[in-house]
């Protein structure tokens, strides 16, 4: 089988594409196709909050001949490490369709995203789920081991459910400790 951009293999009835765009180039029918795709994924556990986190960043949105099979996206944040603010690359609303999964979508998705990263911002970052750690770790990603706290509107707030499930890219001193800006919803 021959490959389609970005080296990516054909699969079902037509060539794969795989395409980087911002949220603002993003048309309403492909923003729901996203937000379905997430849905699906996260099993209906994805709320308002969390899809909104995805939101003003690059997309990285992988087609097939069934439609769209896989998504990333990467939304700047700040983050705070040993007094120092940083770019950050926040890595968000990562799925892969059910029909498409261990085919090595979710592999492509985050070479694109890691590139963004590396050539974008100080640091990448990104909090995972326990079915999604073994991805990111095969990929080089450091589960950060220090605490964590987030910049809240009543002043700074350790956020100790968040410890464990944050991963790194970057160098960092791991005894430190990470102040993640504020946003709505969930504080990561």
């Amino acid at each position: 089988m021959g490959g389609g951009p970005g080296g990516l293999p054909a699969r079902h009835t037509g060539v794969m594409t795989l395409r980087l765009a911002h949220t603002a180039d993003l048309d309403p029918a492909e923003l729901r196709a996203v937000r379905a795709l997430l849905d699906d994924a996260f099993d209906g556990d994805l709320s308002d909050a969390d899809w909104e986190h995805g939101l003003g960043g690059t997309h990285v949105l992988v087609h097939d001949g069934a439609g769209l099979a896989a998504h990333g996206a990467v939304v700047m944040r700040r983050v705070r490490h040993r007094g120092r603010w940083l770019r950050t690359g926040y890595v968000e609303a990562v799925a892969v369709r059910a029909d498409a999964r261990r085919t090595g979508l979710g592999g492509r998705v985050m070479a694109e995203v890691e590139r963004v990263v590396d050539r974008a911002y100080d640091l990448g970052a990104l909090s995972a789920s326990d079915a999604g750690a073994a991805l990111y770790t095969a990929r080089g990603w450091q589960r950060w081991a220090g605490q964590v706290h987030a910049l809240s509107p009543d002043g700074i707030v350790r956020l100790p459910e968040e410890e464990g499930s944050v991963y790194v890219r970057g160098a960092l001193d791991p005894d430190g400790e990470l102040v993640f800006d504020w946003r709505d919803g969930d504080v990561l």
